[in-house]
């Protein structure tokens, strides 16, 4: 199973190739892909219009849909944003803390173009595709 970020999907809808889309557009089996609610409530966010979002959340709930946003959450993505701040590095979104947090904790990869989830490959055992 492989968590898409919404670094992807934006990429992907504005028709834009790079490494993270072509991984995106070479998983043959779609049943493989997960969205979190936290992802989608990004790009959901992102949406121009009301038809805009309600077609892109149509597009995307055919893909598995994951609760990241546990009971449990908050106190480990916090943990492990005050481990890197030990370290002298600022994940820039909570939300960015949330998935790379719920891809650890549930041992899930991670497929993104973001630069916050490179340090939590680094330093937290992130694992991303």
């Amino acid at each position: 199973m492989i968590v898409v970020d919404s670094s992807v999907w934006i990429a992907k809808f504005r028709g834009i190739r790079n490494d993270a889309t072509r991984k995106l557009d070479a998983i043959e089996d779609p049943t493989t892909i997960l969205i979190g609610d936290v992802i989608l409530l990004e790009l959901l966010q992102g949406a121009k219009d009301e038809d805009g979002a309600q077609a892109m959340e149509l597009r995307l709930r055919r893909f598995g849909m994951r609760r990241m946003m546990t009971p449990d959450m908050p106190g480990k993505a916090a943990a492990n944003y005050r481990a890197l701040r030990r370290r002298g590095i600022t994940v820039r979104t909570s939300i960015d803390m949330i998935i790379g947090t719920y891809c650890i904790d549930q041992q899930l990869k991670l497929l993104h173009d973001d630069r916050d989830f490179g340090v939590m490959e680094l330093h937290l055992g992130l694992r991303t595709a």
